[in-house]
């Protein structure tokens, strides 16, 4: 223990860091990722082809690739997901002989994936608590029995990862509607489904509307409820032209977070020589967590007080105006800052540096979505913009970021539990199938069907569903009460060893780093980014297994055993992916002229309407939407704690690739809990205690207090650890996201 600027002794493995984001530290992480994960391999050449035009997506974040990458057109983190699909470890038949279930259920997280690449397909015994191979057709035999054997589709629940390509996702739709359900519990439904919902009655559609040029072109960035220095880090280098060229970047956050206030860029040597880097953000604030809905109508009320309103806008493509000012008019002061956190002066200025600017973009992370309120916030930024007419102009718009790479396409091209008819019809004449009409269950309904035994299968492409969602002991025992759970990975996670009764079939896959090669010779698959940019991907590397399948042949397979008399030509289509292209465009007309499109370098951009001030809502006007409520705090005691999750550095969404946290000063644990230092004042409470976190019943205890500059009334812990603390049934009404970055708590001093 050292001493700290924060006041006593320093906890072990909490220090202060001064860098910026970037730099030397980021090609430090870079080395130590490949040096563990590759070792001498030659695969280390996979980061040259990762996001260029020849090459593999990032299977990493969502952002953009630049229309002239360059030969090192990757970040920190995309550099870790490479690595750890890239590993030369494996988690092979020889792992499974030496440890048992019991036993892999003590390793932490980490541990687990970082033991390596899974080789072979698997399935639980019971007799020796061991998974033991089997064969891929062994395996599809199996699934296929039990998917026959239940009384009614809609007992399956088909959950899928952003990591799927729009090929895989696309097949795994038309899987389980010829099946006969709608039940896509899928990651988006605990990240942007806020998005999805509240855009569209917005503006109709639940996309962003600016592209990568719009930054050039924009007068102002405001960045609110998002850390790009770790979430999507090549964000950074955008954010650091823009600032370079004098244009203001209004960040409104509860942390301070180094990747939205100094980069340095570690693509430019020049730039990596000289002791200065970039300012990023003009302005920072540190709104109150779940306080953005007042802050937001803070910065409306100014506007309509000095009356710098795009009237003739509003009046030509708006409706709800009127509604809308009556609701502002009608909210004080001091209700704003109450519930914001933030003084009138520090709105109004925000408010100023927004209405000075002719062109302005939103951006938008999680912070804005993971609420109770979360579609409500998403819609109060949409009438920020609207306002001032800054959606469907260039270097303008509304700018939601996107986690997993392809999070966004695979809802593209289907994966919805609430499908519209048009879809369905198109699909059925496409494919000459009967799709069900009948919503299906998101993710929190998943949950609770499963919790009740209504739901008897689960089939993952991807990810890890019961350590992403809320109240894990309420998920394990879901898990645990089905007949089949087939988990499609690259690598082991917990969920793989949540058991069901009566079959757990573990099924690897091949990662986008690798060759994808079938009958037709090899293949590539395509993803769309945040930015509604598809284009293709195409795997290099050797195959961790030589009979490892594609997420594509995997569902195909699962297909023609789960229906064997199915009409449609799953073999033909996975031989060839431009069929499955070509069936794409069939049931989606904006994928017009697919497999020549995403043939050109770079690929194309999907038909945005509002960008073009096309409003695809039924009256075909942009719609301005009231809600009276400025925040989380319904019916709470207002001298309560809030907790928002959060991520470390070290990690992307349930993976962690190590236990640092190196722009918050933590290293090697993820027990701490950050917290504003009069607050912990307040409580009597000393940076470096130990503590307990409550919510409810619920507590996360023996967690580290550490004094960082977060808002006061906030504290903040790593996700998935703080899960805990979270009921699986606390969620946004509307959009059905769990309210992971709002969850009411007490602190008290450990024992």
């Amino acid at each position: 223990m050292v001493s700290s600027e924060h006041g006593g002794e320093r906890p072990d493995g909490v220090a202060d860091y001064s860098g910026p984001a970037g730099g030397w530290g980021a090609l430090r992480a870079v080395a130590r990722a490949v040096r563990d994960q590759m070792g001498a391999s030659t695969d280390t050449r996979a980061l040259l082809q990762m996001n260029q035009p020849d090459g593999f997506d990032c299977p990493g974040c969502a952002w953009p690739d630049p229309k002239h990458a360059s030969s090192f057109e990757f970040c920190e983190n995309g550099a870790k997901a490479v690595t750890w699909e890239a590993t030369a470890k494996r988690v092979d038949p020889d792992f499974f002989a030496q440890h048992t279930v019991s036993e892999l259920w003590n390793w932490s997280d980490h541990a687990l994936e970082d033991a390596g690449r899974l080789t072979h397909p698997l399935r639980y015994d019971a007799a020796s608590d061991r998974f033991l191979p089997l064969t891929y057709d062994e395996a599809f035999a199996r699934i296929g029995a039990v998917m026959r054997s239940l009384d009614h589709p809609d007992e399956a629940e088909f959950y899928t990862s952003g990591r799927a390509s729009n090929e895989a996702a696309f097949l795994y739709q038309l899987y389980a509607r010829e099946f006969g359900t709608n039940n896509f519990p899928d990651c988006s439904n605990m990240c942007h489904e806020a998005t999805s919902v509240g855009l569209p009655m917005a503006i109709g559609v639940g996309k962003g509307t600016v592209t990568l040029d719009d930054f050039d072109e924009c007068d102002a960035i405001f960045c609110i409820g998002h850390n790009p220095g770790t979430n999507h880090p090549r964000m950074l280098s955008t954010l650091r032209d823009a600032s370079r060229r004098g244009v203001p970047i209004v960040v409104a956050n509860p942390m301070r977070e180094r990747g939205l206030e100094r980069f340095k860029s570690p693509q430019h040597p020049t730039e990596m020589l000289l002791p200065r880097d970039t300012a990023l953000a003009s302005a920072y604030h540190l709104v109150k967590v779940g306080g953005d809905a007042a802050m937001l109508k803070g910065m409306m009320k100014r506007l309509f007080e000095r009356d710098v309103l795009d009237h003739a806008f509003i009046a030509a493509e708006t409706t709800g105006f009127d509604a809308l000012t009556a609701d502002i008019e009608a909210t004080g002061w001091g209700e704003i800052e109450r519930r914001s956190g933030l003084t009138r002066a520090a709105i109004e200025s925000m408010a100023d540096t927004y209405a000075a600017a002719e062109r302005v973009i939103i951006c938008y992370g999680m912070g804005i979505t993971q609420h109770r309120h979360g579609t409500e916030n998403v819609q109060q930024i949409a009438n920020l913009l609207l306002l001032r007419g800054n959606i469907g102009k260039p270097g303008a718009g509304i700018c939601p970021l996107r986690g997993h790479s392809n999070v966004q396409g695979d809802r593209t091209v289907g994966i919805t539990e609430i499908p519209k008819e048009d879809l369905l019809q198109r699909l059925d004449t496409a494919f000459g199938i009967d799709s069900p009409r009948k919503h299906g269950h998101n993710a929190v309904e998943t949950l609770a069907a499963m919790r009740e035994g209504k739901s008897r299968t689960f089939i993952g492409l991807g990810g890890n569903f019961a350590v992403a969602m809320p109240d894990p002991d309420v998920c394990y025992d879901a898990f645990r009460k089905l007949d089949l759970s087939v988990q499609i990975v690259t690598k082991f996670n917990r969920t793989c060893l949540l058991i069901a009764k009566q079959d757990t079939i573990v099924l690897p896959c091949l990662g986008r780093t690798e060759q994808d090669v079938q009958e037709t010779g090899p293949q590539s698959v395509t993803v769309e980014d945040s930015m509604s940019m598809v284009h293709a991907s195409r795997g290099k590397l050797k195959p961790v297994a030589e009979d490892m399948m594609s997420e594509p042949a995997i569902i195909a397979r699962m297909a023609r055993e789960t229906k064997p008399a199915s009409p449609i030509d799953w073999e033909g289509m996975v031989a060839d992916y431009d069929r499955i292209r070509d069936k794409i465009e069939q049931v989606f007309p904006e994928f017009f002229d697919f497999n020549a499109r995403i043939r050109q370098p770079g690929g194309f951009r999907l038909h945005i309407g509002p960008s073009f001030r096309e409003w695809g809502t039924e009256d075909k006007k942009a719609h301005f939407l009231v809600h009276p409520t400025t925040d989380e705090d319904d019916g709470r005691n207002d001298t309560s704690l809030t907790l928002t999750s959060i991520r470390s550095h070290d990690q992307y969404n349930t993976t962690i690739y190590g236990l640092n946290d190196r722009y918050r000063g933590i290293t090697g644990r993820r027990d701490v809990i950050f917290a504003n230092a009069d607050d912990m004042a307040a409580l009597g409470l000393a940076h470096g205690d130990r503590v307990d976190l409550i919510a409810g019943h619920r507590v996360l205890a023996g967690q580290t207090l550490v004094a960082h500059p977060i808002a006061q009334g906030s504290l903040a812990a790593y996700y998935p650890e703080c899960n805990g603390l979270m009921a699986f049934d606390d969620y946004d009404g509307r959009s059905g996201t769990p309210a992971y970055k709002s969850v009411p708590v007490r602190l008290r001093k450990a024992a």
